[in-house]
């Protein structure tokens, strides 16, 4: 993330209407020793060279956060760099230190902390869309001054457009989303009225645009495109929405039976202008949005925090039944452009509308409330999950947890889902699925079997075996060291239930190579597979040797 300070004095803004702006909770003021109105001129990095002067900026210090004592002196450094306030990171649930909050207010600066769930990015972006939008609001006339001067929002922006153009106004994202309109007058086309009813445009049309050129037009001229009226529709004006580079969506403007006014395309460039911060602002909002879902996700799945505030925050009753399906690809590295996930996400979202699903590396977790009928329950789903993959050219295995009663069972029911795709991966990779790839590839606990259990014991045994010493413990160190032959030699034999002509097939190996190798286990180590403890230690041994 890069910020430089301007080279030239720019308008101060007023603290308020920069918090004004933030209508997605990502910025909260702990205390402004000069007052709300104190001014703002720019945004800066605490961290970008302590030989910049900061006057007037409102600094993000990336360091320690709010809560760290440490956080006193970065505050002091950025108050004598002449900033009017900072930035912190806030550690959610945990209050500020008091050493900060005495800094900021000996030093007479304004303390902001940011949210847990937004980034140091989307802060810069929403700090610096807020000032061009209050600036926007000042300059003399048009629809810039009516839009940001008021309500500071896309509706308020479309209704000053179609006053100044003399049409009517639709503002859409990237996706050709609806996101805000001015009012429809009697002789609004039939294009805008189901674009306006149905939240975006109808996808005919968008295949249409797209053949015509259109969009491509769209994304690429930095101007106003004009499109005549025909017999189908009115003449509209149209103009991509940009920061820098980037598009971000776009306003149309449509006759609706009248002419557009003379300045129509000159105001329409001054609302591109006003529009981008205003879009700015709507991003960060969905992407906030689902960052804080994510997290609620997360911690209700994994167990951290409390689990009926996190059901709470997703929109689901934390009393509710449900069970967690998890998927996982086989292949640690995928083929490029392998999107079998981001598939089976899209697929997992469809099954029922209040599924959550949360993608995790390789893995996806799927929380699925469940309802009467077993035909659409945890285990349907994963099979489903499974099939679909077993069609595309990766491999997925899928395990379906319990159902629990609500939200505090959540992180049980995934904690055995994972499991359950533990053990089907280590059938998946020792070649023992069973029959049917879809089959071998999905399961819950019931079809598992004592599987299961066994993972359970070895996961608990595992850190017995590596605290303890003994005969045991000796030939599987050394034996691993030097190859692991003969603890392999083992497992076939143990596994065979102790029939060495089936246990020697299997290692493709003479029978009397076997017993020679049994033989200088008892011999060399003192391993007597006859006496019943040694063998049920040696049967662990040998499973948590791999």
């Amino acid at each position: 993330m890069t910020s430089r300070a301007s080279a030239s004095p720019q308008p101060s803004v007023a603290l308020r209407e920069i918090l004004a702006f933030d209508d997605g909770g990502s910025l909260r003021l702990l205390l402004a020793p000069a007052g709300h109105d104190v001014g703002v001129r720019g945004v800066a990095v605490g961290d970008e060279g302590p030989a910049r002067p900061l006057d007037g900026c409102l600094v993000l210090l990336t360091g320690p956060p709010s809560a760290s004592p440490d956080a006193a002196e970065p505050v002091r450094a950025a108050a004598h760099r002449g900033a009017s306030g900072v930035v912190l990171r806030e550690v959610e649930g945990v209050a500020a230190a008091p050493q900060v909050l005495a800094a900021a207010e000996e030093a007479g600066v304004a303390l902001l902390t940011r949210a847990e769930w937004a980034d140091w990015t989307d802060t810069a972006a929403l700090l610096r869309s807020a000032l061009a939008c209050a600036r926007a609001g000042r300059d003399d006339g048009g629809p810039g001054q009516a839009a940001a001067g008021g309500a500071e929002s896309l509706s308020a922006l479309a209704a000053a457009v179609a006053e100044y153009t003399g049409g009517s106004i639709t503002i859409e994202d990237t996706r050709l989303r609806v996101l805000a309109h001015s009012a429809t007058g009697p002789d609004a086309d039939a294009v805008r009225r189901s674009t306006i009813l149905g939240g975006r445009v109808p996808q005919w049309r968008v295949a249409e645009l797209r053949r015509s050129g259109m969009l491509r037009a769209l994304w690429t001229s930095r101007d106003v495109i004009h499109r005549a009226a025909d017999a189908d529709s009115p003449e509209r004006l149209i103009i991509a929405v940009r920061s820098g580079l980037e598009v971000l969506g776009s306003i149309w403007v449509a006759g609706d039976g009248r002419p557009l006014r003379p300045g129509a395309a000159d105001a329409l460039r001054r609302a591109a202008d006003v529009a981008a911060p205003l879009l700015v602002r709507h991003r960060l909002r969905e992407s906030g949005a689902a960052r804080r879902s994510e997290l609620a996700l997360r911690g209700l799945l994994y167990g951290d925090g409390d689990a009926r505030t996190h059901a709470w925050s997703l929109g689901l009753s934390p009393d509710a039944a449900c069970a967690v399906v998890v998927a996982e690809r086989l292949t640690a590295a995928p083929a490029p452009g392998d999107r079998t996930l981001d598939v089976l996400a899209l697929q997992a979202v469809t099954y029922r509308p209040s599924v959550r699903v949360l993608r995790d590396g390789d893995r996806l977790l799927v929380l699925l409330p469940v309802e009467s009928g077993p035909e659409r329950g945890a285990l349907a789903l994963a099979r489903e999950l499974s099939g679909q993959a077993a069609s595309g050219s990766a491999g997925v295995v899928a395990g379906a947890g319990p159902v629990v009663a609500g939200a505090a069972g959540v992180r049980a029911s995934c904690e055995e889902a994972l499991l359950i795709v533990r053990v089907l991966r280590e059938r998946a990779e020792a070649g023992t699925e069973g029959a049917g790839v879809v089959r071998g590839r999905c399961a819950d606990a019931a079809g598992l079997g004592p599987s299961l259990d066994i993972a359970r014991v070895m996961d608990a045994a595992r850190p017995v075996w590596e605290a303890g010493n003994g005969p045991v413990h000796d030939l599987v160190r050394a034996d691993v060291a030097a190859g692991g032959e003969l603890v392999r030699s083992l497992a076939a034999y143990l596994d065979a239930s102790g029939d060495i002509t089936r246990a020697a097939a299997r290692l493709v190996v003479h029978p009397n190579t076997l017993r020679y190798r049994l033989r200088r286990a008892r011999e060399r180590f003192g391993v007597d597979l006859d006496d019943p403890d040694t063998r049920l230690l040696v049967t662990l041994a040998v499973r948590l040797s791999g």
